[in-house]
């Protein structure tokens, strides 16, 4: 009886996986996994790592790197293990409305945009010190505005969804 119930117990799991996201989302998730598993053989390795970044015009990727990344499942990457991954990274994200208003503080007329060196100096110089190459990062993955302004409402709606917003 016990592997029965060991049995179920996976299954249990990989259920409460597509319960953690809705359906477009998990939609959105397949496109991704679909693109890097290069080879279509339903499970991302190493390879298909590293055509993924080849992809994306990196083409330095060491191995110590790619089995850094492969080191992070517990398993052979299939969609399942892949979603259940993305769920493991997301659960620790804080709520939209704490992110926002964390960013409020920092803009107490509520403009929604706070100056790119400000948030940089901030970032750079305070708790949990970022390095000038992070804070780059973070502006080539969401840049500044023409007038040098980083839009933070549409950034903590990435963080917590995973996409822009929609224009209004």
């Amino acid at each position: 009886m016990a592997p029965k119930k060991a049995k179920k117990k996976t299954a249990d799991a990989g259920s409460n996986v597509f319960s953690m996201f809705e359906q477009s989302q998990i939609q959105e998730f397949k496109e991704a996994f679909t693109i890097m598993d290069q080879n279509r053989d339903g499970v991302i390795d190493k390879g298909d790592l590293r055509d993924t970044f080849a992809a994306l015009g990196r083409l330095n990727v060491g191995n110590e790197e790619l089995d850094e990344m492969m080191k992070e499942a517990p398993g052979p990457i299939n969609f399942t293990i892949f979603l259940a991954m993305f769920g493991e990274k997301l659960k620790g994200t804080d709520p939209e409305e704490t992110i926002l208003n964390a960013f409020k503080l920092f803009d107490p007329e509520g403009t929604g945009v706070l100056r790119g060196e400000d948030i940089k100096y901030s970032l750079m110089s305070q708790a949990d010190k970022f390095t000038e190459e992070e804070v780059n990062q973070m502006f080539t993955n969401f840049p500044l505005d023409v007038a040098g302004n980083l839009d933070y409402t549409n950034l903590c709606y990435v963080i917590t969804h995973g996409e822009d917003k929609e224009p209004e």
